[in-house]
């Protein structure tokens, strides 16, 4: 597959929209004087939202909509343009934000007890964990998640990648999801990643008597801001927080974690056990 079409097959069916509504904030704003950074810090926000929001690449969303429309006299023009804009397909309202932060996050601390780490999934794998998804989504819809998710692998592999650190219980590495060659194939990928500069991976071992995460997986990012947020997910929703105390509970949470999880090198030695299984 050439890199156009991968490329294309990747993109966000909204894609176009979300650039044209990007463009029109772009007009108003110049028109009435701003530059990026001027208008974001009328709303808090950062000179690098500003402009993820004019190129497309983060959607606009109606509070802000509505406070730019009054700020820039705009008439209602982006409010009623976002309210218009085609739904986000396949990638829930809920966890649009989230993946906003992730792409732009400079810290990442991620606990997974059930499954892989998305940022650390191969294809195969991915794959088989949309498949598995009660009710069942078809093919070209598991074939765009997939695509989306191997794409957020970029992220540890920008030429300043965060500071990334994964700790995974033991029963996701035992489980053959998808099949032996898929759980091979996964293994051995986690251990390449676990050698990869500012990535930390950690399991925590089954048989423990102790168990920091048994409240479900959950991730802390930091923005280029310093602000610290977590984020965890249920069968039916997200939620991602910003409260200090509790991104503070959270984040002690994850420290716990890695004390009673392997260190960096009994992890690799028992990924390379399990490859060694085989």
């Amino acid at each position: 597959m050439s890199t156009t079409t991968t490329r294309r097959s990747r993109a966000r069916r909204n894609a176009s929209a979300m650039k044209m509504v990007g463009a029109l904030l772009a007009v108003f704003r110049e028109a009435e004087g701003y530059t990026q950074r001027s208008l974001g810090a009328v709303f808090c926000v950062s000179e690098q939202t500003i402009a993820s929001i004019e190129q497309g690449r983060r959607p606009l969303k109606s509070d802000l909509a509505e406070q730019l429309d009054e700020l820039l006299d705009t008439k209602g023009a982006l409010s009623a343009a976002v309210r218009n804009m085609p739904e986000v397909d396949l990638v829930p309202m809920w966890a649009e934000e989230y993946l906003d932060r992730e792409r732009e996050a400079i810290a990442i601390s991620w606990y997974e007890g059930l499954v892989i780490p998305g940022l650390l999934q191969t294809e195969a794998y991915a794959r088989a964990v949309f498949r598995s998804r009660v009710p069942v989504y078809d093919e070209d819809e598991t074939e765009q998640l997939v695509a989306a998710r191997i794409e957020r692998r970029d992220i540890l592999h920008r030429r300043v990648p965060p500071s990334a650190s994964f700790v995974i219980w033991e029963a996701a590495l035992r489980d053959r999801l998808g099949g032996d060659e898929v759980h091979v194939e996964q293994v051995r990928h986690l251990r390449e990643y676990a050698d990869l500069p500012g990535v930390t991976v950690q399991v925590l071992p089954l048989g423990r008597t102790s168990h920091a995460g048994l409240d479900g997986p959950f991730i802390l990012l930091e923005t280029p801001e310093h602000q610290r947020l977590a984020y965890s997910e249920t069968q039916r929703g997200s939620t991602l927080i910003a409260d200090p105390d509790e991104v503070a509970m959270m984040t002690q949470k994850y420290a716990m974690l890695r004390t009673q999880a392997l260190n960096t090198e009994d992890t690799r030695a028992l990924l390379d056990r399990l490859l060694g299984e085989r």
